[in-house]
C-alpha cells in the first residue's frame, strides 16, 4: 500500500533552468513528493519510461523545443501523467492552448513555492479519485458510483473512462472528467462556472479564466453530434452549464 502511494507521488520537472527546478524540487520534497528533473524532452522521454510518474511540471519555454509539442505527446501516451504547464508568458492564449492539449492546469512565472504546492497537491487529489466517504464502526460504508449512463454514453467513474453508444473508450484528462461527473451527477440543474472550476482545478475563479469553457469545448467534441449546436451540455448565458438529459434516463451502477 505505501508502495503504491509513493509511486502515485513521483513528480517529473521539466525545466531547463536546472537552479530553478532544484528549487522547486526541493519545496515539492518538503510537501511529501518525490521529484525528477529534465532539461529537455528527450531526457523527459526516457524518465516517463524508467518511472511511474503521476504529475508533470511542464515549462513552455524550452530551448529547441516546443513544450506544447511535448504536452501532446505525453497525452498520447496509454497511461499518461497529469500535468500542469509552467510558463512566464501570461496571455490567456497560452494557458487556453495547454488546457485544450490536455494540461490539467497552469502556473505563470513568477510564482511562490507555495501556490505551485497547491495546486501539485490538488492535481493529485483529483487524479486519486473520487471523494472519501467516512462511516462509524456500526455504520456501512456507504458505496459510491461506479458508473454513470445517460443516452447511451457510459461515464466509469474508477476508471476515468468515456465510453460512447458503440462502446469506444474515450481518454478523458482529469479536468474534462471532474466537470462531466459534476453535470451528470446534477443532470437538468444549472452549474456555473466557479462552482465547475472548484470541482475541476480545485481553485477560486477569476475574471478572465476560461479553463472550465475549455474543458467543455472538448467534452462537446466527443458528446455532440455539432458541436456549434450542442445539445447535450448546453451553455446557460450569465450561469453556466447543464447536462440537458431527463434525471430519470440516468442509470447508476
Amino acid at each position: 500500500m505505501d508502495e503504491q502511494k509513493n509511486k502515485q507521488r513521483h513528480v517529473l520537472i521539466i525545466e531547463d533552468d536546472l537552479e530553478l527546478a532544484e528549487l522547486v524540487a526541493q519545496e515539492l520534497r518538503f510537501g511529501g513528493f518525490k521529484t525528477h528533473i529534465a532539461q529537455s524532452g528527450r531526457e523527459a522521454a526516457k524518465l516517463l519510461k524508467e518511472q511511474t510518474i503521476a504529475l508533470v511540471l511542464l515549462d513552455l519555454m524550452l530551448p529547441g523545443e516546443d513544450g506544447l509539442e511535448i504536452c501532446k505527446q505525453i497525452r498520447r501516451g496509454e497511461h499518461s501523467p497529469a500535468i500542469i504547464m509552467v510558463t512566464a508568458r501570461g496571455e490567456l492564449v497560452d494557458k487556453v492552448t495547454g488546457l485544450e492539449l490536455g494540461a490539467d492546469d497552469y502556473v505563470v512565472k513568477p510564482f511562490e513555492a507555495r501556490e505551485l504546492l497547491a495546486r501539485c497537491k490538488a492535481v493529485m487529489r483529483r487524479q486519486g479519485g473520487g471523494r472519501a466517504t467516512t462511516h462509524t464502526a456500526e455504520e456501512q460504508p456507504v458505496t459510491e458510483p461506479v458508473r454513470y449512463g445517460f443516452l447511451g454514453w457510459s461515464l466509469d467513474i474508477k476508471a476515468r473512462q468515456l465510453y460512447s453508444p458503440e462502446g469506444v473508450m474515450i481518454s478523458l484528462p482529469n479536468s474534462d472528467f471532474h466537470v462531466l461527473a459534476a453535470l451528470v451527477e446534477s443532470p437538468g440543474k444549472v452549474l456555473s462556472r466557479a462552482l465547475l472550476l472548484e470541482r475541476a482545478f480545485s481553485r477560486s475563479m477569476s475574471y478572465e479564466d476560461r479553463a472550465v469553457d475549455v474543458c467543455i469545448s472538448r467534452l462537446r467534441q466527443h458528446l455532440e453530434k455539432d458541436r456549434s449546436k450542442p445539445e447535450l451540455i448546453r451553455t446557460v448565458r450569465n450561469e453556466g452549464y447543464v447536462l440537458y438529459v431527463d434525471p430519470a434516463h440516468i442509470t447508476v451502477q
